[in-house]
């Protein structure tokens, strides 16, 4: 089976936790704090693997989550950062956030890396906050939490060569006979559901990979029929061959069929009528496609050249693999996203949005409710078992205008503020 879109969550490792340590040696009067740091926590990272052709491996695991650093030790010993996690994808694979749809990795080359999920950075220890006023303090840091998401993997197929048409014109007899490739094949529509590769060498020795991709129709780049699965597999294909079937024993007209095979592909993405087109017109074993053929002829001009075949005889097919070896020979690869032109001299301000620090909801107890990705995050990295880590974090609440921000929504003395499961009491 030929799994293309798969759903999976990653989670980057905590940080270790720093420690609180002090020096004890003899003869070492006030030896002062030995707390060491926490250790890195692991990245995820997906690297890409030569021999994968799916993603069928992430069917059955789809839980990806690093381990943490290591925590501080005592006599200044940090802790160890954690080995990175490396996940195996295939060459072609699309990472996109679920959550923003935004491309967080693009993976074509063999072993081309990317984090999708960073690691945690590693709690500082009690040496970190010595000072001049404060030079034994009891005061340490969490680990930072890793970094969490759902991501979509998809895979686009990395072929040369993709053949496209509507069903049933011989695209998979194609492949058959020009490669050692054994695609399902039969007298009705849609047989081919899944992308099938085969590698076509040519009499002179020269290879290319031609993908059969699944049948287009009509409305396809709405999603109609197998619609966007089948164009999104046709993205990265330097040449386009399109196949029509020209016995027209279907009913179909081969002219009207070619412009609405190319329609669909312009709608989709205009970059795709870039690509180099190899019309062929197959069946040519068949009494009326000669018929057929110099009538289309004469509707496309001399502009578009068309190679008669018979994929079941074989006919034409050698002439037509070297003008296809030719064209992949020569055409460049063709960027999936679109490349901002921008010189070196040249540099690009955005307006990002600046990051909202917290929030303040009521509960159905009349609590008061802390969110925020900033806030949620230092209470993870403090240790609230010591009196000076709680000291130091309302400080950082303070700072950060919590407090002003509660007494503005009508906090008084007493009042219960919430965060995570925690209750807190507010003190004016």
């Amino acid at each position: 089976m030929f799994v293309d879109q798969v759903k999976v969550y990653v989670k980057g490792g905590d940080g270790g936790n720093g420690m609180v340590a002090f020096r004890r040696e003899k003869y070492v009067p006030k030896g002062g704090p030995a707390g060491g740091d926490g250790g890195h926590g692991a990245d995820v990272i997906f690297e890409v693997e030569e021999g994968l052709r799916t993603l069928m491996d992430f069917r059955y695991k789809r839980h990806f989550k690093a381990s943490r650093g290591e925590h501080g030790m005592s006599k200044g010993q940090h802790g160890r950062n954690a080995e990175p996690m490396v996940v195996k994808v295939p060459p072609g694979t699309v990472v996109l956030d679920e959550d923003t749809n935004e491309t967080i990795a693009d993976l074509v080359e063999h072993g081309q890396r990317a984090v999708i999920a960073k690691g945690g950075r590693g709690g500082r220890g009690n040496t970190r906050f010595a000072t001049p006023a404060n030079p034994a303090p009891e005061l340490s840091e969490n680990g930072e939490p890793g970094k969490e998401r759902n991501v979509i993997l998809e895979l686009k197929v990395l072929a040369d060569v993709g053949l496209v048409g509507f069903p049933s014109v011989g695209k998979s007899t194609l492949l058959s006979v020009t490669s050692a490739a054994k695609p399902k094949i039969a007298e009705y529509h849609f047989t081919t559901i899944n992308p099938n590769l085969g590698v076509v060498e040519t009499e002179d020795n020269r290879s290319f990979v031609m993908a059969d991709l699944p049948g287009l129709i009509e409305g396809a780049h709405e999603g109609v029929g197998l619609g966007h699965q089948f164009l999104r597999h046709i993205e990265r294909t330097r040449v386009i061959v399109h196949v029509i079937d020209m016995s027209g024993l279907e009913g179909r007209d081969p002219y009207e069929d070619y412009l609405t095979i190319n329609e669909e592909l312009r709608q989709y993405n205009m970059r795709l009528t870039e690509r180099p087109q190899v019309v062929v017109a197959n069946k040519m074993d068949i009494p009326q496609a000669e018929e057929n053929l110099a009538a289309f002829k004469e509707k496309v001009g001399d502009e578009v050249k068309v190679f008669p075949i018979s994929a079941a005889t074989r006919d034409g097919i050698r002439e037509l693999l070297f003008t296809v070896a030719d064209l992949v020979e020569t055409t460049p690869e063709f960027p999936m996203q679109e490349e901002e032109d921008l010189s070196m001299h040249r540099v690009l301000y955005k307006h990002e949005k600046k990051e909202v620090e917290f929030v303040i909801t009521r509960d159905s107890d009349g609590s008061y409710v802390l969110s925020g990705e900033k806030i949620e995050k230092l209470f993870k990295m403090t240790d609230f078992s010591r009196e000076e880590s709680v000291r130091r974090f309302a400080r950082q609440l303070r700072g950060m205008g919590v407090d002003e921000a509660l007494r503005e929504r009508g906090a008084k003395d007493g009042d219960i503020v919430k965060l995570f499961e925690y209750e807190f009491e507010f003190i004016d």
